[in-house]
């Protein structure tokens, strides 16, 4: 030990003890923040899976892997840093006796071949997602980039210590080869063996770049304890916490359901609630949950939410990446206030701080954190709010951001529970929202009309449709449940016809509730009436309930043709005692083509492309039983670019469908611009929401004459019912 180490390794320890000691600090300090936010049981188990999840996630990279061309280098990156975190160790004994290694494991040759690949992998992944950043720089792409907004120098800096990290655990094993001072056969060491016969015989460079390691190690702790706002260095270590912590313990993301309202960590009861102590949505930002708190500070600004966001992607202010950047920057901003017992009534009186001394502990805040105390959650530049209402209204809740995230982060939920705070305390939602907030308490619907027309698209069938009366019938199969639109729409109408012809082609006993359906209340939800879907919903519940009085639970089947009131009924009303088997028609109808009770007869050769529902696909994962049956029908499908779990949205989730679109290019006509470039005859899809906004799009495309007339919106149902018709016979319904 030389004098050349004993400085270096001098030097190494007293960088490493403040370092550390900083990151220590900074951990404590992010876990007290993190717990500002509101308690959330949901969150405690079952433990077991929960972990498997975890595990599969991160060793398997299932979520990451949805961009396959940074998967395997983030993989690479991942292992390095978690493993290389034994070789980082290494470098305090490395950089004091330059022949020093991990007693036992250090001999042996299989270590030394992981430490190489993860040495090599770690420099060449690191390289490759610097090129990828770079390639996909906003200044070449400005809204097609995913990077758009992400903080650069951030990501750089990160990048460069990986790479760092990789050249110093290269470097050591390079110079104790040229010195020597390993012995390891030649598959283990494949790159620094003979790298090492070129370079001289020099111990003092073995400590040279086992400082190098150390103390890049060391900056990259000290900058990050600085900046608890570095989601791209944190999520590092958040990332298994929010992994674990998602929201459905099957592993499953967090969509379908939304998250019911919570309030100190149980449902809000409205029979009972109180709304100056409970919480009611996400008024505030020490609203959120605890688990809010936590996706705030893993999310890595990727950009994956935001180049799938409909909104994003036709010139909307949303970008679901930059609402939860903004949310973090401001809960941190505003920690040391809440941190220090601050707290603010619906009037924005000061409640926490109070008393005597009350002035002398407000000017121990930082004025910056105080400052932050008074802005609004919601608000436009005036006010500087957080959040601009047009970001918040121009969600359409498509869950594309959640399926795509790759450390679990709840979208969807957080920007729903803010949207139940600006209807619920603050009454402040787009004009339009009004009307059909009132149709829905008054009507039952959200157009407004009356429950004795929710049978007029019974007229014109060739057979009677069966209504229930009071008492199921012993062998009806299955409860039709029609919807709103599905019953006063006059395109979707057709759909309806065409399912209860197949349906009654088919010999399926079934019946409607007619008068007694009543709007299963997600446009509410999503728009965050949640007051006015719990009023429906168990409406809805007690009349179902008794429409399937005496029947054990797998007999209470329910089809439906919309796939808003599919994901209602099947994932929002068991969380009201509402417990049924409910399957979409395009699901009903694939199993009786299947089963041969349903036969293709007329073949449609023609040119179809599919339109992924959000609420069918990636809500429910329903992808299969639509395209088989636009093949059973004898059509040539032609995917679209964006299909399946990428599909892109028709507009009208998250209520939106009653709200004017008036920023940007229609989400619609850019949904229609996609399918016409499949060059189809027919544009299929399996919800009337999506049927009528791509119906509008086409009919904007065909005046101005970018599309041809012949070319139409229509249900899969309808192209099975056309299929299924025999000879000269034409169906009820025309297609």
């Amino acid at each position: 030990m030389g004098a050349l180490q004993v400085t270096l390794g001098v030097i190494g320890v007293a960088v490493s003890l403040v370092a550390w000691g900083m990151f220590v600090a900074a951990v404590l300090r992010q876990v007290r923040t993190i717990r500002l936010g509101q308690p959330d049981p949901t969150r405690n188990g079952p433990f077991l899976p929960r972990l498997g999840t975890l595990v599969k996630e991160f060793a398997a990279h299932t979520r990451m892997a949805k961009v396959r061309t940074v998967a395997p280098w983030h993989w690479l990156v991942m292992w390095g840093f978690l493993i290389g975190s034994l070789v980082l160790f290494e470098a305090y004994g490395e950089v004091f006796v330059p022949a020093w290694h991990w007693p036992i494991i250090g001999d042996w040759a299989v270590w030394n071949f992981v430490t190489e690949v993860l040495g090599v992998g770690t420099v060449v992944g690191g390289v490759a997602l610097a090129v990828i950043r770079q390639l996909n720089h906003p200044r070449r792409a400005d809204r097609l980039s995913r990077f758009a907004g992400s903080n650069f120098r951030q990501a750089y800096f990160v990048e460069a210590v990986v790479i760092i990290e990789g050249l110093g655990i290269l470097g050591v094993k390079v110079f104790k080869e040229a010195s020597g001072l390993e012995d390891q056969p030649l598959w283990a060491n494949f790159v620094t063996a003979p790298l090492g016969h070129l370079l001289p015989a020099n111990p003092d460079l073995v400590s040279v770049m086992a400082v190098i390691k150390l103390l890049s190690g060391m900056i990259w702790l000290a900058v990050v304890s600085k900046n608890l706002t570095m989601g791209v260095a944190w999520h590092r270590f958040s990332a298994f916490f929010n992994i674990y912590f998602k929201r459905e313990d099957d592993g499953a993301v967090a969509l379908g359901a939304l998250r019911p309202m919570m309030s100190a960590g149980k449902p809000l009861d409205f029979e009972e609630a109180d709304p100056e102590k409970d919480v009611f949505g996400a008024g505030k930002v020490e609203d959120f949950s605890w688990k809010g708190w936590l996706d705030f500070s893993t999310c890595t600004e990727c950009g994956r939410c935001q180049s799938q966001c409909p909104a994003w992607n036709t010139g909307k202010p949303l970008s679901p990446k930059l609402v939860i950047t903004q949310l973090r920057d401001h809960a941190y901003a505003k920690a040391p206030y809440l941190l220090a017992g601050g707290r603010k009534d619906m009037a924005g009186d000061e409640i926490g701080i109070v008393g005597d001394d009350a002035e002398a502990r407000l000017a121990k805040i930082d004025v910056l954190a105080l400052a932050e105390s008074g802005r609004p959650l919601i608000g436009g530049p005036e006010e500087m709010g957080v959040i601009d209402p047009d970001v918040l209204w121009s969600c359409t809740s498509c869950g594309a951001c959640v399926e795509q995230c790759p450390v679990d982060i709840e979208h969807v939920d957080h920007i729903v529970d803010m949207r139940r705070y600006q209807v619920l305390i603050e009454s402040n939602f787009p004009t339009e929202l009004g009307g059909m907030f009132k149709n829905l308490e008054n009507k039952g619907n959200p157009w407004g009309q009356n429950a004795k027309d929710r049978l007029a698209w019974t007229e014109g069938l060739p057979f009677e449709v069966p209504v229930f009366g009071g008492e199921l019938a012993a062998d009806v199969e299955y409860l039709f449940w029609v919807g709103c639109a599905g019953a006063f729409e006059d395109r979707a109408k057709k759909t309806t016809q065409a399912v209860a012809e197949l349906l009654h082609n088919a010999d399926v006993k079934f019946t409607v509730l007619g008068p007694e359906e009543t709007c299963t209340g997600d446009p509410a939800r999503r728009a965050g009436n949640e007051f006015l879907f719990q009023m429906l919903a168990q409406q809805n519940v007690e009349v179902l309930n008794t429409v399937f009085d005496g029947r054990e639970p797998g007999k209470r089947k329910i089809v439906v043709t919309c796939a808003h009131c599919f994901n209602t009924l099947a994932n929002e009303y068991p969380q009201l005692g509402g417990m049924y088997e409910v399957v979409h028609h395009t699901q009903l109808l694939n199993r009786l083509v299947r089963e041969k009770r349903l036969v293709p007869v007329a073949p449609i050769a023609e040119d179809v492309t599919y339109h992924d529902p959000c609420y069918l696909g990636r809500h429910n994962k329903v992808y299969d039983a639509p395209r088989e049956l636009v093949g059973a029908t004898g059509a040539e499908l032609r995917e679209m670019p964006r299909h399946g779990d990428r599909s892109m949205c028709c507009g009208a989730g998250g209520a939106r469908m009653w709200m004017e679109e008036r920023i940007g290019k229609r989400i619609n006509v850019e949904r229609v611009d996609e399918a016409l470039g499949t060059a189809p005859t027919k544009i299929a899809t399996g919800c009337p929401f999506c049927r009528v906004m791509l119906s509008d799009g086409l009919t904007a495309r065909k005046s101005e004459q970018a599309a041809g007339e012949h070319v139409e919106v229509v249900d899969v149902a309808q192209l099975l019912l056309a299929a299924v018709k025999r000879g000269d016979e034409q169906p009820a319904a025309q297609v």
